[in-house]
């Protein structure tokens, strides 16, 4: 579930979020932006309780290829 908003999306509006649910838990993944720049907002929620990151664009790449590597090496253990 993609929502894009048009317009200038400073402040607390995400400008695309996305929601995944697995088990009891359910993730929250936001994009955002502030006079910063762009970042992402990953927050899991278990049963109320909530834990929550902040990961700026400049190292999307990286936590992309890392986690991608995860992937992979978890497919191959046995």
């Amino acid at each position: 579930m993609i929502n894009h908003e048009a317009g200038d999306k400073v402040g607390n509006d995400p400008l695309a979020s996305e929601k995944i649910a697995i088990e009891r838990k359910i993730f929250f993944l936001d994009l955002k932006e502030n006079n910063r720049g762009r970042f992402l907002k990953i927050t899991e929620d278990v049963g109320g309780r909530r834990d929550t990151i902040m990961l700026p664009a400049a190292a999307f790449a990286d936590f992309l290829q890392a986690l991608t590597r995860l992937v992979e090496f978890e497919k191959n253990i046995s």
